[in-house]
C-alpha cells in the first residue's frame, strides 16, 4: 500500500494495551504518526516511549493533563511544522480498518466541491453492538456534526477558522469544530466506505429498566460535569446559527441524561456534577475543572 501524505494524531491518557497494538495499523496507512500524551502514569508513559522506538512515531509528553482539545492542537501544530497538508485524528478507543485512509482521501478526490471540504468523517460502527449510530444530515448530505476520531482534515482549515476550543477541555470539542466549520461556509462530509470501530464511553450492551431498553455509557462523575457544561456553552454559541440542530440536540441530551440517572452508577454524584456543569455553562465558566482527575 502506498504511503499517503497524511499525518496521524492520537491523544493518549492512561492508554490501554490495545491502543499500542493499533499503532502498526495506523502507521502502515500514513506518512507519520504523532502521539500526544496527557499526563499518563510513568509505567504507561514508558510503554509509549518503548512503542515509539519500535514503530518510529513522535511522542509529545505533557506533564499536566491539558485536555483533548489542546492536545489535538499540539498534534496539528507538529504536523503543520512538517508541512503536512492533511491530518487524521484517532482516539485511543478507536480501531482502524484496512485501506481506511485511502478511502477517506478517495471521497475528497471525487467530491464535486472539494475545495470547500474541511472535514471528512468515516462510517462509525459500535464494536459492542455492530450497529452504526444515527447520523443527522445537513441539506448538503453530509453529517451536521461528527466525532473527531477518524476525522481527516486539511491543515489549512486551522488557519481559516482557528484551533480546537481548548476552553472546552474535553467533550463537545468535535461538535463545536464541525459547527464552526459549517458557520464559516465550509463543508463536513463523510465516507461510507471507510469504517472505524468506535465505542462511546464505557458502553455496555443494552439493559432493561422499567420495561424500556437503555444503553449506558458510564461516563465518570467528572465527565458528566464537562458534558453538561459544554453542551450548554455549545447551545448558547450556535443557537442563532443552527437553531434546529440545537433544539434537537437538547432533546437528545435530556433523554440521555434521564437514562443516566435511571440506570447509571453513582447517580447522586453525577447529578451534582450535572447541575454544576449546567450552571457553569450558563455563567460562562470554562476551562479545566479545579478538581479535574482522569477525565478522558
Amino acid at each position: 500500500m502506498a504511503i499517503e501524505p497524511v499525518c496521524a494524531v492520537i491523544v493518549s491518557h492512561h492508554p490501554h494495551s490495545g491502543m499500542v497494538e493499533n499503532f502498526s495499523k495506523i502507521i502502515a496507512q500514513v506518512a507519520e504518526l504523532v502521539v500526544v500524551d496527557n499526563a499518563s502514569a510513568p509505567d504507561e508513559l514508558q510503554n509509549l516511549q518503548n512503542a515509539g522506538k519500535t514503530f518510529g512515531y513522535q511522542l509529545i509528553e505533557n506533564r499536566d493533563n491539558l485536555g483533548i482539545a489542546e492536545a489535538l492542537n499540539q498534534g496539528v501544530r507538529w504536523a503543520k511544522s512538517r508541512s503536512y497538508r492533511w491530518v487524521i485524528f484517532f482516539d485511543q478507543d478507536s480501531t482502524i480498518t484496512d485501506d481506511f485512509v485511502s478511502k477517506m482521501l478517495g471521497v475528497w478526490e471525487t467530491y464535486p466541491d472539494r475545495e470547500r471540504v474541511a472535514s471528512i468523517h468515516p462510517k462509525y460502527i459500535d464494536p459492542v453492538t455492530g450497529v452504526e449510530p444515527f447520523v443527522r444530515r445537513a441539506k448538503d448530505g453530509g453529517p451536521i456534526v461528527s466525532m473527531t476520531s477518524g476525522a481527516l482534515m486539511p491543515t489549512w482549515i486551522f488557519d481559516k477558522i482557528g484551533w480546537f476550543a481548548s476552553e472546552y477541555f474535553i467533550d463537545c470539542v468535535d461538535f463545536e469544530y464541525c459547527l464552526r466549520i459549517r458557520a464559516a461556509g465550509f463543508l463536513v462530509i463523510d465516507s461510507r466506505q471507510a469504517v472505524l470501530s468506535h465505542a462511546p464511553g464505557q458502553a455496555e450492551r443494552p439493559q432493561t429498566f422499567w420495561g424500556m431498553s437503555f444503553r449506558l455509557t458510564h461516563h465518570s462523575v467528572t465527565r458528566r460535569y464537562y458534558i453538561s457544561r459544554n453542551r450548554v456553552a455549545l447551545y448558547k454559541r450556535y443557537f442563532h446559527v443552527f437553531p434546529g440542530w440545537v433544539l434537537q440536540s437538547m432533546l437528545d441530551a435530556v433523554r440521555e441524561t434521564i437514562k443516566c440517572f435511571i440506570g447509571d452508577k453513582h447517580r447522586a454524584s453525577k447529578f451534582r456534577s450535572f447541575l454544576l456543569g449546567t450552571w457553569d455553562g450558563l455563567t460562562g465558566k470554562m476551562g479545566k475543572l479545579d478538581t479535574e482527575s482522569d477525565s478522558h
